[in-house]
């Protein structure tokens, strides 16, 4: 532990919404150069704590001290301008605007006429900056034209420029490839020298073995303990965030079936793909790994018709088919949970109960009209059935932890019936406590002989749960590894050599 002066220190602080504690007399203690990791399942009251000290939302009781002075928040733009940045989870980009317009929106350098704006000189701080972090960006660059890779660094970038002294980070590798994931660890390293203190929220575990000096643990919105991280192997970690010891993370394969109900032949898909070929087994689990632009996701998308094919035959239970459209699809008996839950898998505003039953209205509909008792029967199956953590089936389902948001949108897959399900990076952004519900989920899906093909990019979770992996490099398949064969380092092998 460090024995200075503490940069930050939050005692007693709690916070409740409609009657629910999030926040229960949590404490967290932080020093200058430090990287503290907030660790905790999804619910845990991570994101709530960090939104007070970022001003997004006041707490109910509590102290906030920030360089030996009680701190005092009006709105965003104070704390940012007392020296307090965050790199949010979900990206907060404007799309139409340029690189160096995002990050120096509000801080623009003016010349000759005040408001006129001196572009040539945010361009080249821009350019600096972005050379700093090794990153190969225009930017005069428009942000939506941009890979949510690249949004994640322009953000990374936006909290460096601020000379914050506290900088946050919450899950700022969720999109990241190794490559970029190194070079954001050389910026902590860094801006660790130069005493800038850093809250890093992640649910990898192996960064913060890397990363972390510090690890505070909250469960249910209550404090549990800070400790070295060199205190703290994966199991006791795991045990102070859940409550409890996960000995078995993977539950056990089952019997694979001989009935094939997906089968790919030469997909092709210019500039993404080019000849995938495979069969997909009832009850089977097929995992699709890769590096990022592997052309995993693509793969996924045009077999649900989200992207149009130029050239290969998709078979269902032996029957060529045309997908057009997911509707298309979703008829044919094949779901699809997306690797962007915010974007394609839930809709802001929706309620928990309509969510839920988005992808299979038709069932709960009589004369034209929805009858609400089935639908509300059939979303209140799901949420048992899911272990979904709601206030009630009215919530928002964006007021939802990002594990139970996940688990609404497979609530929504599998209303509807399907055979086939694709999980495209299915616990993405969620703890592991909720991963290992998705994963005792998967196999119970499979118990019952549903296919899954599942894109993950992490490698340990590729090898526990499927039982052949098909490798992608360059957007060519280079290898088809039944489940003995599936060691991280073959896998690797095949997904950078080809």
């Amino acid at each position: 532990m460090n024995s200075s002066e503490p940069i930050l220190q939050i005692t007693h602080l709690s916070k409740s919404f409609g009657g629910i504690k999030a926040l229960d007399d949590v404490q967290l203690t932080l020093h200058k150069g430090e990287v503290l990791a907030l660790m905790g399942e999804n619910g845990a009251g991570k994101s709530t704590l960090m939104r007070i000290l970022m001003g997004l939302e006041k707490a109910d009781a509590g102290e906030i001290i920030f360089e030996g002075q009680p701190l005092k928040i009006r709105d965003v733009k104070d704390t940012l301008k007392k020296g307090i940045s965050m790199i949010h989870q979900e990206l907060l980009v404007v799309p139409e605007l340029s690189v160096a317009d995002n990050i120096f929106l509000g801080r623009e350098t003016t010349r000759w006429l005040p408001g006129w704006i001196d572009n040539q000189d945010i361009y080249q701080k821009t350019e600096n900056l972005l050379s700093t972090l090794s990153v190969a960006l225009d930017p005069r660059a428009k942000m939506k034209y941009l890979s949510v890779a690249e949004m994640q660094m322009v953000e990374i970038a936006k909290a460096i420029s601020n000379n914050a002294r506290i900088i946050i980070m919450d899950e700022p590798t969720s999109a990241l490839s190794d490559k970029e994931v190194a070079a954001l660890f050389r910026i902590i390293k860094d801006l660790k020298a130069q005493g800038v203190a850093i809250i890093y929220i992640s649910h990898k575990m192996e960064e913060i073995a890397q990363i972390a000096d510090t690890i505070t643990v909250l469960r249910d919105g209550q404090y549990v303990a800070t400790k070295p991280a060199s205190e703290l192997d994966r199991n006791a970690l795991i045990t102070l965030m859940v409550g409890r010891q996960i000995d078995l993370l993977f539950p056990d394969a089952i019997r694979i079936k001989e009935e094939v109900l997906l089968s790919v032949r030469n997909l092709t898909q210019p500039g993404k793909f080019t000849d995938i070929s495979f069969d997909l087994h009832a009850g089977e689990v097929l995992g699709l790994a890769g590096l990022m632009g592997a052309g995993r996701t693509e793969v996924a998308r045009a077999i649900f018709g989200l992207d149009p094919l130029a050239k290969g035959d998709i078979y269902i239970k032996g029957q060529k088919v045309n997908i057009r459209t997911p509707q298309e699809a979703i008829q044919l008996g094949i779901g699809y949970v997306s690797e962007d839950r915010k974007a394609l898998g839930c809709i802001p505003g929706m309620s928990v109960q309509h969510t839920l039953t988005l992808s299979s209205l038709k069932n709960y509909v009589n004369q034209g009209f929805i009858v609400n008792r089935l639908e509300q029967e059939a979303a209140q199956l799901m949420v048992s059935e899911l272990h979904i953590k709601t206030a009630g089936l009215d919530q928002g389902v964006m007021q939802l932890s990002g594990g139970n948001q996940q688990k609404v949108v497979i609530g929504k897959v599998l209303l509807a019936q399907p055979d086939i399900i694709i999980l495209d990076e299915p616990t993405r952004g969620i703890d592991i406590g909720a991963k290992h519900e998705i994963y005792k989920l998967i196999r119970q899906l499979t118990e019952k002989g549903i296919a899954i093909l599942m894109i993950s990019s992490e490698l340990p979770e590729i090898i526990g749960l499927c039982d052949r992996v098909l490798v992608l490099s360059q957007g060519r398949q280079t290898a088809l590894l039944p489940k003995e064969e599936a060691t991280q380092q073959r896998i690797m092998e095949h997904a950078i050599h080809g």
